[in-house]
């Protein structure tokens, strides 16, 4: 058997391609960065033949960095930013429009018609999630009434939807020449379109949207040894490999850490942050404000469901600050200039972007800095940037312990966000629990992989993972009792302010 398996993960802000070997230990990787298109306020955008062209080129310069070939590839899995939609003509390959980004909230009349029209307990009956612009199902919807000729092209057969995961697999397994169209439960449990207990595409709910059935990827589950077809269009892979897993990105790095038993959980750091807490096979619905949502489903196995805390704006944050304000030129300084001040000078900052996610769901906030004084600098601005992405954590720890009755002695950590030390220990001091980064960080990509492992016997099973998981570094809480709730509730104060701040009709 080849000795390597590879990843293609295809995030927010960049994509990558990773392998690793039967350790899990990475062997290579390359990624490059795709822009951020933004028409207007609250709209978010990707070119998706620009995130293609990425995806073949990093995973040709991966391959080529460390001397591989196909022969040397078991399997490949697929992980992607969820809830971002695409809409291509199968034909031709080309997309109707630009993908709509997770982020993005032109569909807040939408969502908020559905709740409205007495619809939402429907949908989060069925889907284990509210009516949101987060989610798949408006953005469709937003498409079909908004680009010309496209409800009809969808009618004939002559437009095909997907999140990233779909659009990659379909171009790297030929395209317009035979590419699968296919996602599996996780990403399929982030449309509002696919009924949790059947794990199947539901009418009533395509319905409410508008949305033919055609268009629709058939949904497998996320490890699969053949219903995802065989990698053979991308340059560097001309020999047929396996695509063998594919999971939605915070669901790949609930499986990267080792996360399979009920009441287990992990926090990523990314674009945003999501908690997710391993359930079991028992849907939980959550009366908090979370998710509740498909983890990962193996092959000949039940699906094992979570509940998930999503949090839109973390890690965009300091990106934000790095961008838009220039006060930083790489996430990297947020550290050293955060550090350089004590706290956040009474300053905090709710980076509301595109509304509040878990547990808020207010499409109405707007991001606030708040209780500024003539003493603040820009040092207190980082550190209050800092401080947001760990709040916005706690929020939703709290309603998860709320839901599940589990309360977290440690902290699973991951993402790129975590290679910040004084941020990690803010979050130890913010929760009041230790918080914990494994030896690979980058645990999507490696959940993925792991998937794709499993399915073709590459890794025998989910014991085997658990025996490559290795804790990396560990913070302890450092703050009184008193200052993490003075500081809790002044966070709370500040999100009050965020509220009310765009009418939603």
């Amino acid at each position: 058997m080849p000795d390597f398996v590879g990843a293609v993960d295809q995030g927010t802000t960049s994509t990558r391609f990773m392998i690793f070997d039967h350790d899990g230990s990475e062997v290579a990787r390359h990624q490059l960065e795709h822009r951020q298109i933004l028409p207007r306020s609250g709209w978010v955008e990707h070119d998706p033949v620009e995130i293609w062209e990425r995806t073949n080129t990093v995973m040709q310069n991966a391959m080529r960095d460390c001397d591989l070939s196909a022969a040397d590839l078991a399997a490949i899995g697929i992980t992607n930013q969820r809830e971002t939609t695409v809409v291509w003509d199968p034909r031709t390959g080309r997309p109707y429009h630009n993908a709509i980004v997770w982020q993005d909230t032109r569909t807040d009349r939408i969502a908020a018609a559905l709740e409205r029209d007495g619809y939402g307990d429907v949908i989060r009956r069925k889907t284990g999630l509210p009516p949101a612009t987060y989610f798949s199902g408006g953005k469709i919807q937003w498409l079909l009434e908004n680009v010309d000729g496209l409800r009809e092209a969808a009618e004939r057969g002559h437009a095909l939807f997907g999140n990233t995961d779909a659009w990659v697999l379909w171009n790297l397994t030929g395209g317009p020449d035979g590419g699968v169209h296919a996602t599996d439960v996780t990403n399929a449990s982030r449309t509002m379109l696919m009924d949790l207990e059947t794990l199947d595409w539901d009418d009533e709910l395509l319905g409410l949207f508008g949305i033919p059935h055609a268009m629709l990827p058939a949904i497998h589950p996320s490890a699969h040894p053949d219903a995802f077809g065989q990698a053979r269009t991308s340059r560097p892979l001309r020999a047929a490999i396996p695509i063998a897993g594919v999971l939605g990105d915070q669901q790949a790095a609930t499986v990267g850490q080792v996360c399979f038993a009920p009441g287990e959980a992990k926090n990523t750091y990314g674009t945003g942050n999501f908690l997710v807490l391993n359930t079991g096979t028992e849907l939980v619905r959550s009366r908090y404000g979370l998710l509740t949502t498909v983890a990962y489903q193996f092959d000949g196995s039940p699906a094992v469901y979570a509940l998930e805390g999503s949090i839109a704006v973390t890690g965009a944050a300091v990106q934000w600050l790095r961008d838009q304000l220039k006060i930083i030129n790489d996430a990297a300084e947020s550290e050293r200039l955060a550090g350089s001040v004590e706290d956040n000078g009474g300053m905090y900052f709710v980076p509301a972007f595109s509304g509040l996610f878990a547990p808020y769901w207010r499409s109405d906030a707007r991001g606030a800095i708040v209780g500024l004084a003539r003493y603040n600098t820009g040092a207190h601005l980082a550190r209050a940037t800092l401080e947001a992405i760990c709040y916005q954590s706690r929020d939703v720890v709290e309603a998860m312990e709320r839901d599940s009755g589990v309360h977290l002695d440690v902290l699973k950590v991951d993402g790129g966000v975590t290679a910040n030390d004084l941020c990690m220990q803010i979050q130890a001091d913010v929760l009041g629990v230790p918080v914990s980064r494994p030896v690979v960080p980058e645990t999507t990509a490696l959940g993925a992989a792991y998937a794709a492992g499993l399915a073709t016997g590459f890794w025998q099973d989910t014991d085997e993972l658990r025996s490559h998981w290795q804790e990396s570094k560990r913070w302890q809480p450092q703050w009184s009792e008193e200052r993490r709730a003075e500081g809790y509730e002044g966070w709370k104060r500040a999100v009050e302010r965020s509220l009310d701040w765009v009418k939603v009709t």
